[in-house]
């Protein structure tokens, strides 16, 4: 029995190691996450609080802002840059990217305006990220 218990306390000791480069400002700090069997992180190496969050949600919800471009019907250009209003579950990038690659916009387009609404069901929306007049010739 005292076996048993004493390799049961060393399953909930060990711990795990996670090196990550922080995103979230131009520093990049390498930073280490510990978590241990209990579940706690303990976060070394970051510069700024900002690097401490970064680790904790990239270990437990990973997010990404995804950009990308989206047809656009009678503009001075054909595709208008677009970004995630807000960042979306790492896990939802390819419905999004899905979601991107089948729609079209019709011209004039303005900063802000909402391509997708609610993309891959994230609660988070598609904005234009570039003022595109219409062609008047098209």
């Amino acid at each position: 029995m005292g076996g048993m218990e004493t390799e049961n306390r060393n399953e909930v000791n060990e711990s795990r190691k996670r090196e990550l480069v922080c995103i979230r400002c131009p520093i990049g700090c390498m930073i280490t996450v510990t978590q241990q069997g209990d579940g706690t992180l303990g976060i070394t190496g970051n510069s700024c609080g900002r690097g401490a969050e970064y680790a904790e949600k990239e270990l437990t919800n990973p997010t990404r802002i995804v950009t990308s471009t989206i047809r656009l019907r009678n503009g001075k250009q054909a595709v208008v840059p677009v970004k995630t209003a807000a960042d979306i579950p790492k896990g939802k990038i390819a419905e999004c990217m899905d979601a991107i690659r089948d729609a079209e916009l019709e011209a004039p387009v303005r900063i802000g305006d909402v391509a997708l609404a609610d993309v891959a069901g994230t609660g988070v929306d598609i904005v234009v990220t570039k003022n595109v007049e219409a062609d008047m010739g098209a």
